[in-house]
């Protein structure tokens, strides 16, 4: 039996979309692997986020937490989760650098900024003008070029 027509169309076009699929799928995947293999100090990237919210955890109280959820309302649901580790994790490294006590609106924000990449800095800012929170005291954080991650 050949494969003949609008069958063989299909079977091509079905076989694409599953390689695209498991293309992108092993894309993210390998991304995941990648962060947590461990660098020189011994500790992934997923360690270093973990450790600094379990150091900070106390001090994210209700309006925190609603703060950082509200951040991140434009990230994708399925992206949603890591993303908000990986800024709770990047608040908590500044909020244990600085010896803070009580966290406040401008870590989180500072937080977020330095935790994203540059292009995702325009829907902060738009969330930010919708929130009326006003974006100039944080400029500083929006211009470096080198933004240490977790």
């Amino acid at each position: 039996m050949a494969l003949e027509g609008w069958f063989l169309w299909f079977i091509l076009f079905w076989g694409a979309v599953l390689i695209g699929s498991f293309a992108i799928g092993g894309y993210f995947m390998f991304r995941k692997f990648l962060k947590s293999m461990p660098k020189e100090d011994g500790l992934s990237d997923l360690n270093w986020e973990e450790y600094y919210v379990d150091k900070t955890i106390h001090l994210w109280g209700a309006e925190e937490k609603a703060m950082l959820n509200e951040l991140v309302q434009p990230v994708p649901d399925l992206f949603r989760p890591v993303a908000k580790q990986k800024i709770a994790g990047r608040i908590g490294q500044i909020l244990l650098e600085e010896k803070v006590k009580s966290m406040k609106l401008e870590h989180i924000i500072r937080g977020y900024i330095l935790a994203t990449p540059k292009r995702d800095h325009k829907f902060l800012r738009k969330k930010l003008a919708e929130m009326q929170i006003d974006v100039h005291p944080y400029e500083v954080y929006f211009n470096q070029e080198n933004q240490k991650t977790v």
